[in-house]
């Protein structure tokens, strides 16, 4: 669980250009906030799919980021895709490798949870949903003991 949280950005998802923002800014956030080159690909590849699901299935939405720290001290960054869109009338099958509900391969959400260390979803037919996805900077590797 996090103890501190800091409100970096708020970007609107309304076309493809804004795609390209998203993840422009989440690979400056990651790398702000101390992510490796692996892990901010990472990042930024769940992203690139959760904003996409906004703008095709939810019609366009918002990306909120926002600078974690756990109660360990250890820094994250949590990315929060909201949309106003017909929601999810089936999570557990929209969660499933291999589902698609347009001309995609299907490894959008469950793809992206695979990369992240946390990740909720809040959605409602015929209100629109929420993904909250956090991932937190990995602990470089301590020395444990004489030589």
């Amino acid at each position: 669980m996090d103890t501190a949280a800091d409100v970096e950005a708020r970007l609107p998802i309304r076309s493809d250009m804004d795609l390209a923002w998203v993840r422009q800014h989440v690979r400056q956030a990651a790398t702000r906030v101390g992510f490796g080159l692996v892990d901010q690909t990472k990042l930024v590849t769940a992203a690139s799919e959760l904003a996409r699901n906004t703008l095709v299935h939810g019609g366009g939405g918002v990306l909120e980021t926002t600078r974690v720290t756990a109660a360990d001290g250890t820094p994250g960054l949590r990315l929060t895709f909201s949309d106003e869109g017909p929601g999810i009338p089936d999570l557990d099958r929209a969660l499933s490798d291999g589902y698609t509900s347009g001309d995609g391969l299907g490894m959008g959400l469950g793809g992206s949870r695979r990369l992240v260390h946390d990740f909720e979803v809040d959605s409602t037919p015929g209100a629109g949903t929420t993904v909250r996805v956090t991932s937190w900077v990995s602990r470089p590797v301590r020395p444990r003991g004489g030589v």
